[in-house]
């Protein structure tokens, strides 16, 4: 019997690897991982500016040919593998991650010219510094009356395609004035490895143009000539005309040249490419009634609907897009900006002495919160070191821990850090709730849900529902497989290739009853932190938070 194989290629914030999978039972063959070498860990900072990231284009380009080749050589240990029968390759990466290109579609980074200009770069999905671009896009596209803002949550964000475009036109006007188009990651690198590098003509795919750049069918495609040209003369020269589509479809053939530097057949379909949270999902085994969470130094949350279905545009979301996920369902978004982030700030910056290195007081933290109860501690966070995505949707927001006194430890702290994210997560399930939204499963993926038993319990029991982890460590990678076997015509969709690749492991993290009922009140005043501090109501009373929070340090230590 002849064995087939997808390869999944997926660009993270850190690193890019290529995984190698068995399409007819899902089997992970061969990994290889390439660290960026630019910039620290990859990502390239301004100590003027701690709201610029930015990336090398040639780390990507590098970082495929590399790991995708390592993969190869990898698998060829299994007896059944050989590069003829790898069908297809499917790309996931961050985004919105644009970058911008001349007319051929090399990234002007690559340029001589402009090889030490950070705007010439990619603009790294954490990137914030159009903060004040966002703001104005919001304005202004309610002032006008524009549609442009109801699908993606009624508020634009500065880690999105066009306030960034915005920024540089403001900013850097060299780079702008050579760029002729800007190009998603997700659409860069397929267009790389197929030779479509034409900015007019390379495939683009709806996950990024829906979820990041405000386009829709709706209203024909991007938002409007004179839309942009409101926002700022010469804006609108970098909106393309390309029809936006779903990743099942195919972007190209492995092109001759790239083929021979990754050890494979020229012609290997690729399919279109999508963020690394959107095919996590699909890697998950996400579908009707599913939220999938993404959990690593962010979180995405995505969950699939019907196109059949009746949906509300939903405030504070990144997104409802048609197909933007799935094929056939519309691809929702939510997520939080910061929160493996926010355990590694403490862990790098407060973590006393004794606790050891960076990886050795993970494991103590974790250990010693563990053995806390709920609200023993006294102590209640926001989730905000890296702003808010959802459902604020404001990146100028920042941190805040109250509740602590002279006798305060730091797995006290640590723990209710954990509990911030996780008070967070609730708050995204219940906006979707909210708006009629059924979250009848919660499929957890990435290094945290992997390796953090008591974080994915903290998570069960703030959000009292059972937490489920995704069989395989390498969701995203092993989703964009699974759109890498369906461009290559090896599965006929994506429901048919979930049914033979994904599943879930057998732990499933179930709420502890007791605990739910302390979290339930420690979330009202979460909530009530929440919504003062995130504008939604500032005529709040605070003065009774910290006084709470005492009756509830007394409740649990009491036992």
């Amino acid at each position: 019997m002849t064995v087939s194989y997808a390869i999944g290629v997926d660009y993270g914030t850190n690193s890019v690897r290529a995984l190698v999978v068995d399409i007819s039972t899902g089997r992970e063959v061969a990994t290889h991982v390439y660290d960026y070498p630019s910039g620290d860990a990859g990502i390239l900072l301004d100590p003027k500016d701690p709201n610029l990231a930015r990336q090398s284009p040639a780390d990507y380009l590098e970082g495929f040919r590399v790991s995708v080749r390592e993969a190869v050589k990898a698998a060829a240990a299994d007896q059944d593998f050989s590069p003829e029968s790898v069908v297809g390759i499917g790309v996931d990466t961050t985004g919105s991650t644009p970058i911008p290109v001349d007319a051929s579609g090399t990234a002007l980074a690559l340029l001589d010219q402009f090889k030490d200009n950070p705007a010439a770069h990619a603009w790294l999905w954490k990137d914030h510094t159009s903060h004040a671009e966002a703001e104005e896009i919001t304005r202004v596209a309610k002032e006008r009356g524009e549609p442009y803002l109801a699908k993606c949550g009624g508020v634009y964000s500065s880690e999105w395609y066009w306030s960034k475009i915005l920024h540089c036109l403001r900013t850097q006007p060299e780079v702008a004035k050579a760029a002729a188009s800007w190009v998603e990651l997700a659409d860069y690198i397929p267009a790389h490895v197929t030779g479509n590098t034409d900015p007019a003509t390379l495939p683009r795919g709806i996950c990024a143009a829906g979820h990041k750049a405000m386009y829709s069918e709706e209203w024909g495609g991007l938002p409007s000539v004179e839309f942009l040209e409101s926002l700022e003369p010469g804006l609108s020269r970098y909106r393309y005309e390309t029809k936006a589509v779903a990743s099942d479809q195919l972007a190209g053939k492995l092109c001759p040249d790239v083929a021979e530097a990754v050890g494979l057949p020229a012609g290997v379909a690729v399919a279109v490419g999508a963020f690394d949270a959107h095919m996590g999902a699909v890697g998950a085994g996400c579908g009707d009634g599913s939220l999938v969470k993404i959990m690593g130094t962010s979180t995405c949350d995505c969950v699939p609907a019907p196109l059949s279905a009746k949906l509300p545009d939903i405030p504070g979301l990144c997104g409802v897009v048609p197909e933007s996920i799935m094929p056939g369902m519309y691809g929702l978004e939510a997520g939080q900006s910061a929160v493996g982030d926010i355990f590694n700030w403490f862990v790098r910056y407060l973590s006393p002495s004794e606790y050891g290195n960076d990886a050795q007081a993970h494991v103590k933290l974790t250990d010693d919160a563990a053995k806390l109860k709920p609200g023993e501690s006294g102590l209640l966070a926001l989730d905000w070191n890296n702003g808010n995505r959802t459902v604020l949707v404001d990146p100028r927001l920042t941190g805040l821990l109250i509740g602590q006194t002279l006798h305060t430890t730091a797995p006290e702290v640590y723990r209710a850090l954990v509990e911030a994210t996780a008070f967070g997560a609730l708050t995204i399930i219940r906006r979707f709730e909210e708006y009629g939204v059924n979250v009848n499963e919660v499929i957890n993926c990435g290094g945290i849900a992997e390796k953090n038993a008591f974080v994915m319990q903290v998570y069960a029991d703030v959000c009292n529902r059972p937490m489920k982890v995704s069989r395989s460590a390498q969701t995203c990678a092993l989703g964009a497989a699974i759109f890498g076997s369906v461009a290559g015509g090896a599965h006929s969709d994506v429901p048919s290739a979930q049914a033979a690749m994904t599943g879930v492991k057998d732990v499933v993290y179930e709420p502890i009853a007791e605990n739910a009922a302390v979290y339930e009140r420690l979330y009202g005043l979460y909530k009530q932190l929440h919504d003062a501090f995130g504008g939604q109501n500032r005529s709040a009373d605070l003065g009774g938070v910290m006084k709470e929070l005492m009756d509830i340090r007394q409740s649990a230590r009491k036992g």
